[in-house]
């Protein structure tokens, strides 16, 4: 039978046989590869759906992780393989662990986390609309009268 897992994942260790990454600075997405046992096209896919996934670029333009990359490599790999989030679910499950993680440091949140509505919280256009007819009410009124 054909499982769709194995179609995404190389021969490396799963990630709950909680792969040892090797102590250096940087890595290839090859190593990356074969430590995640996640294909090359799939890393260079989750780049682009996990803005935190961020390698650099060596001069020959090949991609160089660090280890908080590859860390978040597996973690992302455990959310969807074992977990079975979506991407969107992952990513927002990371996002809010970034979040929480930041509140306790005592940093203040991101430009763009001021901006989101927690899930829970419904918006309510119509209170909204009744407070900016308010607004501008109060903006046409004559001026010293």
């Amino acid at each position: 039978m054909w499982v769709i897992k194995d179609m995404w994942a190389s021969n490396a260790p799963r990630s709950g046989d909680n792969p040892e990454i090797p102590d250096k600075l940087y890595f290839r997405i090859g190593e990356v590869s074969r430590v995640s046992g996640v294909k090359p096209h799939v890393l260079r896919y989750w780049e682009t759906e996990f803005p935190a996934i961020t390698p650099k670029k060596s001069g020959s333009g090949h991609r160089l992780y660090r280890r908080k990359d590859v860390e978040l490599i597996l973690e992302i790999k455990r959310l969807l393989y074992e977990e079975r989030f979506t991407i969107e679910g992952a990513r927002k499950y990371l996002s809010q662990k970034a979040r929480r993680q930041a509140a306790r440091a005592g940093k203040p949140p991101a430009q763009g986390e001021l901006f989101e509505a927690p899930a829970a919280e419904a918006v309510n256009l119509e209170e909204i609309r009744r407070e900016l007819q308010k607004i501008l009410e109060i903006l046409s009124r004559p001026v010293g009268g």
